[in-house]
């Protein structure tokens, strides 16, 4: 089901188009429940069916409570009650708006955009679409620990907003997810934080090889060197990512150790994501940090010693760091980690 908010964007031009992205938020979850409230005392519109709610800072209800009941969708404000099979949220002109969407008991972020519920085999699909830059602010604020000098937080927005621009496909009911799959994604940065200045310093700029835009991978921390798809199991796109060495995780390599039982180990392979990544479905995100390890039995345990954190390929986000600290810029610390690449304004 396609929702209405994606027509929102279409409605209002090709420009706005090309500048809005569609993210499925919470998938994670799979939520029956969700509840919006008011962002920052702003009016919020519930609109389903030619029918809307209105939720505002003098609203008796703080609030919209919104339950799958079977095939369709239950919305709630305070007496107020509606049901539909998809709900937006927007402004009262029916733009972007500023909201906190919340699974009960479990999870609440603050978004600005316009928001689509619908009901997909009685599980909620909360899809939010935000301006690109907006976009762009979230992961780089999300993807960064907050003390990275503004030229790594500069590439990472660069890379960010590449991968934005060309790595739609993996979904099919919105652009892109908020997680690791794609790009984690939090709350936008408040103005004048690291992350929202690093993405308005770099506005519209986007890597490009060959004169098309690509899908700019990027890691946590590699192993000293960084990889090609090919080397872990990956599909090509149209970069090759070239390897290229990296002092910083060299000399400060990024060692983890972990235990995990023999069937789980049984389809795990060293140099091989795919594998990882099914394996970490079922253990946890963080329970295989990396694809570069070894692998012992003791007993009816296998021990894995590896280094580093995630698939190893495209900008090293601890070797960037390293390098901004020793006085280089965002454009030579894309350089470096994609060779062969130019950084263009996007039109």
């Amino acid at each position: 089901m396609r929702c209405a908010c994606a027509l929102l964007v279409v409605l209002v031009g090709s420009s706005a188009l090309a500048q809005d992205i569609r993210i499925g938020v919470f998938s994670l979850f799979h939520p029956s429940e969700l509840t919006v409230g008011s962002g920052s005392g702003n009016a919020v519109v519930a609109r389903a069916d030619q029918q809307s709610l209105i939720l505002d800072s003098g609203s008796l209800s703080h609030r919209i409570m919104i339950r799958a009941e079977n095939s369709v969708i239950e919305i709630r404000s305070g007496s107020q009650l509606l049901l539909t099979h998809e709900v937006t949220f927007t402004s009262r002109t029916g733009g972007p708006v500023e909201f906190v969407l919340s699974v009960p008991g479990k999870i609440a972020r603050r978004y600005r955009g316009r928001l689509c519920v619908s009901n997909v085999s009685s599980e909620l699909v909360p899809v939010v679409t935000m301006d690109l830059e907006t976009a762009v602010a979230s992961v780089v604020a999300a993807e960064t620990i907050g003390k990275e000098p503004p030229a790594a937080l500069q590439a990472q927005a660069v890379a960010t907003r590449s991968y934005f621009l060309a790595g739609k496909g993996r979904h099919r009911d919105f652009d892109f997810c908020d997680t690791t799959h794609c790009q984690f994604l939090r709350s936008p940065p408040a103005p004048k934080a690291p992350a929202f200045e690093a993405t308005a310093a770099t506005r519209g700029l986007v890597l490009k090889f060959r004169s098309q835009a690509f899908a700019a991978m990027y890691t946590r921390s590699c192993s000293g060197r960084t990889r090609t798809p090919a080397d872990v199991g990956l599909a090509p796109g149209n970069y090759p990512y070239y390897p290229v060495e990296c002092l910083y995780c060299r000399r400060h390599p990024n060692r983890w150790h972990t235990r995990i039982s023999s069937p789980d180990a049984a389809k795990l392979r060293p140099s091989d994501e795919p594998s990882r990544l099914k394996a970490t479905r079922t253990l946890g995100w963080d329970s295989i940090p990396s694809n570069d390890f070894t692998m012992r039995q003791e007993g009816a345990q296998a021990l894995l010693d590896g280094v580093g954190q995630g698939h190893g390929i495209g900008l090293c986000q601890s070797g960037a760091r390293a390098m901004a600290e020793h006085g280089a810029n965002f454009r030579e610390i894309l350089a470096h980690y994609y060779p062969n690449t130019e950084v263009v304004a996007q039109p």
